[in-house]
């Protein structure tokens, strides 16, 4: 089956229905699946989960789903930079499950690999908690969290050979091989696209089989949220 597409227009067509939940790699703006971002955005496709570490900022990333109110519910760890985000979760516009950031992690992870859910200690005692299952195990408190899976998964990577097999870069590798394995489909875009054989096997981050199609993506902006720069010297 031939998994390399010619855009992120074509790579997508099919995948996308109103009230569906995606996943969306990256780790703040860094390894995001722009291309397959803004394309979900021109589609127009609403009432959708998002399933993301962040919420991108406003005018980049998710946040231009948020703009145009095409996101019902994020759930996410980590939403400081959005102000957008802020405004429609304080008028009860956009609803949103916040998660410990490891437990988004491991939630994610537990839904790629099958298991339906698991105990952990983080949040125990605090809001995260409430209307969670308890459980002691040797004598400590553990809450149980349930795994998440989506209909889409969206991600980024640095290199990706036409089976699917990828490379991530440094941070980029943070929430999107996990993402790959837990979408019933995973796009994948990339900023390198080689041949089969290409990729030393021992380097692989993300084997193919979890990739059902996959693009070279273009015109990346890479937009950092804040820029922190030493003043010059005198």
């Amino acid at each position: 089956m031939d998994k390399v597409y010619s855009s992120s227009k074509e790579a997508i067509k099919g995948c996308l229905f109103d009230g569906m939940t995606i996943m969306s790699g990256g780790f703040g703006l860094c390894g995001i699946p722009e291309n397959l971002i803004d394309v979900i955005h021109e589609t127009g496709v609403k009432d959708l989960t998002i399933i993301s570490n962040n919420a991108g900022i406003d005018k980049h990333g998710l946040g231009k789903l948020l703009e145009t109110k095409q996101v019902k519910k994020m759930i996410s760890s980590y939403v400081g930079e959005n102000k957008l985000f802020a405004e429609q979760f304080l008028d009860q516009t956009l609803e949103v499950e916040f998660n410990p950031q490891g437990t988004l992690a491991e939630r994610i992870r537990a839904g790629g690999a099958g298991i339906p859910a698991f105990y952990t200690k983080t949040g125990v005692g605090t809001l995260v908690a409430e209307g969670k299952e308890e459980r002691q195990f040797e004598g400590e408190t553990y809450i149980l969290e349930t795994s998440l899976k989506a209909d889409l998964s969206i991600i980024k990577a640095y290199i990706g050979d036409k089976e699917g097999n990828l490379q991530y870069r440094k941070t980029a590798r943070n929430f999107n091989p996990m993402m790959a394995a837990a979408g019933k489909i995973t796009l994948a875009e990339v900023e390198n696209l080689v041949e089969i054989g290409e990729l030393t096997p021992d380097h692989i981050h993300t084997p193919g089989i979890f990739i059902q199609r996959i693009i070279e993506g273009q015109n990346y902006s890479k937009h950092i949220e804040q820029i922190t720069t030493r003043e010059k010297a005198a």
